[in-house]
């Protein structure tokens, strides 16, 4: 059940950063419209796993962008 869940949000996220420099962990919350940080992270998991995003900490945030 969360391998299926990780994978969708995985989508939406990309989705969501797809035509943009990059979101901050809040930002993306919001766009995809996520209620649980878990569900956030173990898609932000299965896109680092596969290399398509990189992260970083920006004043205290973290910043995501696609590779």
């Amino acid at each position: 059940m969360l391998k299926e869940k990780a994978g969708e949000t995985a989508g939406k996220i990309w989705n969501v950063l797809n035509g943009t420099e990059g979101l901050t962990q809040k930002q993306i919350k919001k766009a995809t419209k996520l209620k649980a940080d878990k569900h956030l992270f173990l898609g932000l998991g299965w896109l680092l796993r596969e290399d398509k995003i990189s992260t970083q900490e920006v004043e205290g945030e973290l910043f995501v962008k696609l590779n």
